[in-house]
């Protein structure tokens, strides 16, 4: 299925995130947060002004983001749990692809 947000909107698709904490625990999937960071698959046009002009979006397909904890209108497209969000509600672009630094 094919899937184009409108206006400001994004298609978000939820980064998984590792089911051991750093001191080795499992933690059951009951327990553990949603994460908050997330792979922009689908961007709309852009926003709207009353004069009829449209300020494209800062975010692209590809861009690795972090939204708020309940951000979103969270769908299920061909199997996979997807949200919905305004531009808005995501507070910024990860560079570097999120790849964790060694200590």
């Amino acid at each position: 299925m094919k899937f184009r947000p409108l206006h400001d909107r994004v298609l978000v698709k939820r980064v998984e995130q590792e089911e051991k904490s750093s001191g080795g625990i499992i933690i059951p999937d009951t327990a553990q947060e949603k994460p908050m960071e997330g792979k922009v698959v689908g961007v709309g046009t852009g926003t709207r002004h009353e004069d009829g002009t449209i300020t494209p979006l800062d975010v692209k397909a590809g861009d690795r983001i972090l939204f708020g904890k309940w951000s979103g209108t969270e769908v299920k497209m061909d199997g996979d749990d997807l949200l919905i969000m305004k531009e808005s509600d995501i507070l910024g672009v990860i560079d570097g692809g999120g790849k964790k630094k060694k200590k």
